[in-house]
């Protein structure tokens, strides 16, 4: 992600990302236990099969009955047995495990994404998030899911078969852990090449993620500018550096496994060749050699296994890195310390004292510069200017979406830095231009900031934004699923539920962002009615582009480059002939010529 990697150091990729997630696993010690003794019990049972080959060859043969050999094969199918359920509760537990640990994961995730700041998305792709939460997650299941199960098992193994083969010839043995620097060190060099490349694996994987989820999010725009192939042709860009991406990391692992196999397996031929001749020379049995044999096929196949293993838990390594920088990116808008209660019961009042801001990413070029204005309790108050003034910025800074460089902003006279953002926010309803419809129900739609309210009271705020009427009209009533985005919707029926999912909320400061702009003549008039019966039972703050929209304010600001020029009525503006009587003889002379 540019701007998450833009502020961190270079860094070696390595495993340890993965111990941000033994948290997840503390949580559930008794899977863990679970896990760790089937895991124990096959490989001990793995471990002891070549003893009972041993005892076959050297003692199996010596009895004339063949009852000795009888009981060795039984005690042979009975450890087979064993290390059949045993491989089977290690399977059950370690992939439960997993599925736990990711599903906490994503929740963790989804939770602390939805908590930073707007400043954060300002900056980062959404579809990029998105992929983390799925891709990398994927990834990590299948690490904790088979292939840390697979890591754990071969290494006891290896370290279980090593010990064995030093029990059973310790000159033998000698020889195999000399060869073990050779195999363990050309590991470790394609090990480092195979995360690096991995990781920027995912990270090409994750740009071209984000470019098709912001691409089929404006499908309608593609089409209409007969887009289609621009937008396949930078998908196809994309997605073909993700795949060179991809067989670059391929062909490190698959050098890393062709590598680690020639070395373990080369230095077995060699240990063999010279037990076989001990063995002539009666230095050793034939069912010591077997069984040394067969422990260094075990540790040998184990450390064959654990290069590839490998490859995996460092693709992991990399996801678990990737999540855990959103999990430890920092909201530059934190909750109070020692947060303070609002009035109760609340006033409705709200106050901007020498308010100055600039956006994070806008090169410290001022938005708001010194603004002061005081709502009083029940008042309206528009907000007015031409585009870019900062009209918008307003409302961004009273729900505390950023936080100004200087000033203070109060709501009920308590600086709304000194209160949590959750009751800060409940003193504030909002209904913006461009209206956030979910694919859910109407209902559930409505009761966005209500999640309780029942469906009388949800029809009551349809009602009281005029919008009950269409909806009766739809095919489930208040149990139709919108469609993404609300596409199913018109503008104005978006609007007018973006209305009452407001009176809903029914909190004692209300935002208007235009709230009227995407409804036509008719629409607007049942809806202007529905919001003067709302905006009389509270203070309402509403920024104006359509001047008609606020003949009613009881005052009105207008701000131009961050700053109050003029203030006063509609009729007092007009008579002062500034920025405002400006753009009221625009707007009104197009509109008479317009309605002409």
């Amino acid at each position: 992600m540019a701007d998450i990697e833009a502020h961190k150091p270079a860094r070696r990729r390595t495993l340890k990302p993965l111990a941000s997630l033994f948290p997840y696993l503390k949580r559930y010690r008794g899977l863990v236990a679970a896990a760790l003794f089937a895991l124990v019990l096959s490989s001990a049972t793995t471990l002891a099969l070549p003893l009972a080959v041993r005892r076959i060859i050297d003692h199996g043969f010596e009895a004339t009955d063949g009852a000795m050999i009888n009981n060795y094969f039984a005690m042979l199918l009975a450890i087979a047995i064993i290390l059949a359920l045993a491989s089977a509760m290690r399977y059950y537990y370690v992939m439960i495990i997993g599925e736990r640990v990711v599903t906490d994961l994503r929740r963790d995730v989804f939770a602390h994404l939805t908590s930073l700041s707007q400043a954060f998305f300002d900056t980062n792709h959404s579809g990029e998030l998105t992929s983390r939460l799925t891709a990398d997650t994927v990834q990590i299941r299948s690490a904790f899911g088979s292939s840390a199960s697979v890591a754990l098992r071969n290494t006891l193994l290896c370290l279980g078969a090593v010990a064995m083969m030093v029990y059973t010839s310790p000159k033998l043995a000698g020889l195999a852990l000399l060869a073990i620097p050779f195999i363990v060190f050309p590991l470790i060099a394609f090990g480092r090449s195979v995360r690096s490349r991995s990781r920027t694996t995912q990270d090409t994987l994750a740009a071209s993620s984000a470019f098709a989820s912001e691409t089929i999010s404006a499908s309608r725009t593609i089409q209409s500018f007969n887009a289609e192939m621009l937008a396949n042709s930078r998908y196809d860009a994309a997605v073909e550096k993700a795949y060179h991406g991809a067989r670059a990391a391929i062909s490190a692992r698959a050098i890393l496994t062709a590598v680690a196999i020639s070395l373990v397996f080369g230095s077995v031929v060699a240990i063999l060749w010279y037990g076989a001749h001990s063995v002539l020379t009666g230095a050793i049995s034939a069912g010591t050699l077997s069984q040394f044999v067969l422990y260094s096929v075990i540790a040998a196949s184990s450390l064959g296994q654990l290069s590839e293993v490998w490859g995996e838990l460092s693709q992991a390594g990399g996801a678990a890195e990737r999540l855990s920088e959103l999990l430890e990116e920092k909201s530059p808008v934190e909750e109070p310390a020692s947060p303070v209660l609002l009035p109760v019961p609340p006033r409705g009042e709200a106050s901007f004292e020498h308010v100055a801001f600039h956006y994070p990413k806008g090169a410290g070029k001022p938005i708001i510069s010194d603004l002061s204005f005081h709502v009083a309790a029940g008042e309206t108050v528009a907000i007015v200017g031409p585009s870019g003034a900062g009209k918008s910025t307003v409302f961004s800074l009273l729900m505390r979406f950023y936080d100004p460089q200087s000033g203070r902003i109060t709501i009920d006279g308590t600086d709304i830095r000194s209160v949590t953002l959750k009751e800060l926010r409940s003193r504030l309803a909002i209904v913006p231009q461009d209206v956030a419809i979910f694919a859910s129900s109407i209902h559930d739609n409505i009761a966005f900031g209500r999640p309780d309210a029942t469906r009388e009271q949800v029809r009551a705020a349809a009602l009281a934004a005029q919008a009950d009427g269409f909806i009766a009209r739809l095919p489930e009533g208040y149990d139709t699923v919108a469609g993404e985005r609300g596409v199913t919707l018109s503008g104005g029926q978006r609007q007018r539920i973006a209305i009452a999912r407001a009176i809903l909320r029914d909190a004692p400061i209300l935002l208007l962002d235009e709230a009227t702009s995407a409804l036509d003549a008719e629409s607007e008039t049942l809806v202007q009615k529905a919001l003067d019966e709302l905006i009389a039972k509270r203070t309402t703050i509403v920024i104006a582009h359509r001047l008609a929209t606020v003949l009613k304010a009881d005052r009105i600001l207008v701000i131009d480059e961050g700053r109050i020029i003029e203030e006063g009525t509609h009729q007092s503006l007009i008579r002062q002939g500034g920025l405002y009587a400006k753009l009221a003889r625009l707007q009104f002379n197009t509109d008479a010529n317009d309605a002409a």
